[in-house]
């Protein structure tokens, strides 16, 4: 059944009610709070401070898109998955993909794969076959291999989990095995956060029901992570995550705290920086506007490092002061698209401002030139696992059942668009 015209007329009048109440924040009260950000404290916890001074700026998207590549050979890493599979017996599977590409264009980058099947059964009596280690194919092109998280560590979330723990492993373990590509007039682009952020988060909580802490898979994916950053520190290599969809709450839940800031009505961080960075004047998405970069610390990126952490039972190695591993970022607008991206780096990096600047410059020409990076899009491109290919693999287990709900009939994804 579909709406009548008389439905839509009831809707569009709530809709225009809606609209006339809660009109767009004025930027003026937005960029007074911006001010607060050169040093923002709550409860004697220094939550955010900027390198350099707090600036919003912008730049022409044409004359940004004929400026030389400051940094012409870039690398992007970028994991495709089937999303978990569920069968009646209670195991949960998920596949990933994870690739590289590169500009220009190098087959050899290309040709390279990692793929992990993550598995999860929560009873010990199910055996899963995960002996073999990494499995050569495609003439040593790939590797594949088998992981199973603990049985008993799981008892909510497990989807989500099992989809990190399968998605974080190819990609960091994919980046590792082909890192001696990344030299020092290249740049690596992680598609989304430069660290694990949804993992960590369960890896520090105090639940009975989600112990992923236990799980060496996960304590082996931090170490990756680790080994990343200090190849790209101690090499001086250009490292970024571009986060296409900002989903950051700590900025907007600090100011909400405290008593000298009036109502905050943003729900996200991106929210509150598109408000700052969005311009009153009409200039038909001419331009790209951006902030300075801003330091996290005393995050758990850097904590992962230290002995006291409750993250992990053994210590992880690591080459650096624990400061250098803060997370810092900086974030664009594209007017043309009304999105916000969050540009990551490690702090080791982008404390030194050269490196900064030409980090920013080459965000800033690869979306001037394609939206987002072109090397992103390839890689996307690269790993991602199609449809058609994910009922193949659906198709290899013959002797189960998949756990089928009505929504999932009502709403498949099988069915003709």
């Amino acid at each position: 059944m579909t709406l009548d015209p008389v439905h839509i007329k009831a809707i569009s009048d709530l809709a225009s009610r809606i609209e006339f109440s809660a009109r767009d924040e004025d930027t003026e009260n937005s960029s007074e709070i911006l001010d607060l950000l050169h040093e923002l404290w709550y409860d004697g916890n220094l939550v955010l401070r900027s390198l350099g001074r707090v600036y919003r700026s912008k730049v022409d998207i044409k004359k940004m898109s004929h400026t030389q590549d400051p940094i012409p050979r870039t690398v992007s890493c970028d994991g495709g998955s089937t999303n978990p599979f569920t069968f009646d017996n209670g195991l949960s599977v998920d596949f990933c993909h994870s690739a590289l590409a590169s500009t220009p264009t190098d087959l050899e980058i290309h040709s390279k794969r990692t793929i992990v099947a993550a598995t999860y059964s929560p009873s010990s009596s199910v055996i899963i076959d995960t002996t073999d280690g990494w499995a050569d194919f495609d003439n040593g092109s790939g590797r594949s291999k088998i992981i199973r998280i603990q049985p008993g560590l799981l008892q909510t979330r497990i989807s989500r989990l099992v989809h990190n723990i399968a998605m974080y492993l190819a990609e960091s373990e994919h980046i590792l095995w082909t890192m001696d590509q990344f030299t020092e007039d290249s740049i690596l682009i992680m598609d989304g956060p430069i660290y694990p952020k949804q993992l960590m988060y369960w890896m520090v909580v105090d639940s009975d029901e989600v112990q992923i802490r236990y799980d060496p898979h996960a304590r082996k994916i931090l170490q990756n992570y680790i080994d990343i950053m200090d190849h790209h520190l101690e090499n001086r290599i250009p490292l970024i995550g571009f986060v296409k969809n900002p989903e950051d709450r700590q900025i907007i839940r600090t100011l909400r705290k405290r008593d000298d800031i009036c109502d905050i009505p943003w729900l996200m961080d991106a929210q509150f920086f598109k408000s700052v960075l969005k311009s009153k004047r009409s200039e038909n998405g001419r331009y790209i506007t951006y902030t300075n970069w801003f330091m996290q610390p005393n995050q758990f990126y850097e904590d992962i490092m230290g002995t006291t952490t409750p993250l992990m039972e053994d210590r992880l190695t690591h080459r650096f002061p624990k400061e250098d591993y803060s997370l810092t970022f900086f974030m664009v607008h594209v007017p043309s698209m009304n999105v916000m991206f969050k540009i990551e780096s490690p702090y080791g990096l982008v404390k030194d401002e050269d490196m900064r600047e030409t980090i920013t410059k080459k965000v800033l020409h690869d979306i001037a030139i394609n939206g987002i990076p072109e090397t992103l899009s390839k890689a996307d491109t690269l790993a991602k696992i199609r449809l058609v290919e994910r009922r193949q693999i659906i198709d290899q287990f013959k002797e189960l059942t998949m756990d089928t709900k009505y929504n999932d009939i009502r709403w498949s994804e099988f069915e003709d668009e």
